[in-house]
């Protein structure tokens, strides 16, 4: 290990704000919001610091349990990076929107920093065992969050979160032991190095026999459970509306991003061509995520289930751009289609973390003030008495449906770009998710923004002063994206031509 550990230190500082937060009493949400500026600022200072050439940097490695195949092995790329920064931005915003937890104020805010430090951890690690602890770090203070702060049916929404994601997570283990078994290594980068030469395929077979797809099988499936995809998704919206909505904007900002990073960063790099064999079928259920997440959200009466299902389909873009690149690039277009189609899934995940965690802000806002009410049919001409919050919501809602402008826009845009090409069929039919969800944000503001305004919201406070300036970056930050993407496509489409350089279907 050479250098400062930036990568240590970032992970290490939740966990050392937590202890304090548990035994801080009342004063436990300014230590979180202390530690949480303090991480965000580490991690700006890490996207700064990244290679130009996209390679992974900041490496930390030390030997650990060497017969074991276990090291000490941190390290990140803009893809890595991108997604620490916007780990710490909604932990951030999370954060500031739970400021009336009274019970139990100091394990809360503990349980929630313990989670950010899970996710720094899945975001750096290089080596599966340690990348594996913290994958499964996150998993227990997001189950204790939701079963002692969440709704009325919080039990069983916790019981299945945890039972869907500990299953996906054995399928996980079950197919690294089986590469562990055959190649004696946990290390990502030098199992992608056997991926991309053939290596890795000829040594599993060599061992256990022709189980290669089985075990690509198995990450897919520890990956969809997370994402979540169509039809592991199923756990997704009683986790979603029984948390409270502090802890929803971790669940969809940051944690649903971690199946979609474990895809780029180890299911493709290992397991490319069997990924590329079954990439038919994979195509179906993005679209099936796309289309029938969009479609669910037209059904729902609760607001927090409709962001819910808006969230399932706007994963499915992700997923819809990574499994239409998996094929071998035949000529100059096909790999600019390739490239334009992963730049646009990395800036989708960032995008959409931002944008969905905002919303669910603006719900909990929304239920503060009325008591816990979230129904659509609640409202009704909130326009008047509220129109900063309404307003500001809007340019929320207008984020999510891809208005040109905003930072919605250019990662859905890429992807189609980038998908056209290389399957046109899955695209065509995917821009049906893309009316529906217009539909579906149409309602919204038809629904509770105009109209009369009805009589118990007479009185509906709109934001007060602090809640604008916490507000303001947000905001900024979609207004941004969706005008200077190039502020982070520069940075990133380096790591992009790196990693498919590199990957081999």
């Amino acid at each position: 290990m050479s250098g400062f550990p930036i990568l240590t230190l970032l992970t290490v500082l939740p966990v050392v704000g937590a202890a304090v937060a548990l035994w801080s009493g009342r004063h436990a949400r300014n230590v979180a919001l202390i530690t949480t500026l303090a991480s965000l600022t580490l991690a700006l200072v890490v996207w700064i610091r990244l290679p130009v050439d996209g390679s992974i940097g900041l490496v930390e490695q030390a030997a650990w349990a060497p017969s074991l195949g276990i090291e000490y092995h941190l390290g990140v790329d803009a893809l890595g990076a991108l997604m620490l920064v916007l780990s710490a931005i909604v932990t951030l915003m999370s954060v500031d929107a739970a400021h009336r937890v009274h019970h139990q104020p100091g394990l809360y805010f503990c349980l929630v920093l313990v989670l950010e430090a899970g996710l720094f951890g899945t975001f750096t690690a290089l080596n599966f065992y340690h990348w594996f602890l913290f994958w499964e770090l996150s998993l227990v203070p997001a189950f204790f969050l939701i079963k002692l702060w969440g709704g009325a049916k919080r039990g069983p929404a916790a019981t299945q979160f945890f039972v869907y994601t500990m299953a996906g997570s054995v399928a996980l283990l079950v197919s690294f032991l089986a590469v562990f078994l055959s190649t004696g290594s946990m290390d990502f980068v030098h199992l992608s190095l056997l991926a991309s030469t053939g290596e890795l395929e000829q040594m599993v077979t060599a061992h256990l026999g022709p189980v290669m797809l089985w075990l690509a099988v198995g990450v897919l499936a520890g990956f969809a459970v997370k994402v979540p995809m169509v039809p592991f998704h199923t756990w997704l919206p009683n986790a979603y509306a029984e948390a409270p909505s502090p802890v929803t904007m971790l669940l969809t900002g940051a944690m649903s991003k971690m199946g979609v990073y474990g895809l780029l960063r180890i299911a493709i790099p290992l397991f490319g061509p069997q990924i590329a064999q079954m990439r038919t079928p994979l195509l179906a259920l993005a679209v099936a995520t796309v289309v029938m997440g969009a479609w669910a959200a037209v059904a729902q009466k609760d607001l927090k289930r409709v962001f819910a299902y808006m969230s399932v389909n706007h994963l499915g873009y992700c997923l819809l751009g990574i499994f239409a690149l998996a094929t071998p690039a035949a000529g100059a277009a096909a790999e600019a289609s390739q490239a334009a189609a992963l730049n646009g899934v990395i800036l989708q995940m960032f995008n959409h973390g931002v944008t969905a965690a905002a919303l669910f802000w603006f719900v909990a806002m929304i239920q503060t003030r009325t008591g816990g009410h979230r129904g659509i049919d609640d409202f009704g001409g909130l326009r008047k008495p509220a129109p900063v919050l309404v307003g500001l919501m809007g340019i929320a809602l207008f984020s999510s449906l891809g208005l040109p402008g905003l930072n919605g826009f250019v990662g859905e845009f890429l992807i189609f770009r980038g998908v056209f090409p290389l399957a046109w069929v899955a695209a065509t039919v995917s821009i049906l998710g893309l009316l529906v969800t217009a539909a579906v944000i149409l309602t919204v503001i038809q629904k509770v923004f105009t109209g009369p305004v009805r009589e118990h919201l007479a009185t509906f406070p709109d934001l007060h002063h602090g809640e604008r300036l916490a507000l303001a970056p947000v905001i900024g930050v979609i207004f941004l994206l969706g005008l200077v993407p190039q502020l982070v496509v520069d940075s990133l489409n380096p790591t992009v031509m790196n990693l498919l350089a590199h990957w081999r279907f």
